[in-house]
């Protein structure tokens, strides 16, 4: 064998091996991890923010003792996020469609109980008589379009984990006696 024939095999050789190298680096390198799971990361920007699950004054059942009630979704990140298809739920199965709305990047929106005309910041869920969230304790769940749980916040006393004073100590949560609870103690 000639030896500008064995250095045509090396290179061949060595070409070869690192096409194979290469092919099977790929997947890793050609991901810079700026996209992974960019559309998923998108929901970790977007929280429960504040409840406000006990309208102030007497519970009237008025459009304005319902729209009383409302909790924010906040989006935590800089670019916008699309809420179309995403539900806020409550413990008891309620449930509230979000359309049309795109969150806009370090923005909130309320969705109060009542009737009224949906802003970028207000939309409303449009109940005339009844109330969503309990006064005593209750689950607020935020779920993207495909049904994936995004975030949730608990409060009341079927919480496991108060002080002496009634107020939950996770910071999800709000005890029955913080916050704006009213001194009848019935349940909507």
């Amino acid at each position: 064998m000639s030896a500008s024939r064995a250095v045509r095999r090396l290179v061949a050789t060595g070409l070869a091996a690192g096409s194979l190298v290469a092919v099977a680096a790929m997947p890793a390198s050609a991901d810079d991890g700026h996209n992974r799971g960019r559309h998923h990361q998108s929901y970790k920007r977007v929280v429960l923010g504040s409840i406000q699950y006990n309208s102030p004054g007497r519970d009237d059942y008025s459009n304005r003792s319902l729209n009383g009630e409302w909790v924010e979704v906040t989006n935590t990140g800089y670019r916008p996020v699309n809420l179309n298809g995403w539900t806020l739920s409550d413990r008891d199965g309620n449930r509230y469609r979000f359309d049309y709305l795109r969150l806009a990047g370090r923005s909130t929106v309320r969705v109060h109980t009542g009737r009224g005309h949906d802003t970028r910041t207000n939309v409303y869920q449009d109940r005339r008589t009844d109330y969503i969230w309990s006064n005593y304790s209750d689950t607020a769940t935020l779920r993207d379009d495909w049904g994936r749980t995004v975030d949730t916040k608990s409060w009341g006393r079927d919480r496991d984990h108060h002080n002496d004073w009634g107020r939950t100590v996770d910071t999800k949560s709000w005890g029955r006696d913080r916050d704006h609870h009213n001194d009848w103690g019935h349940r909507r």
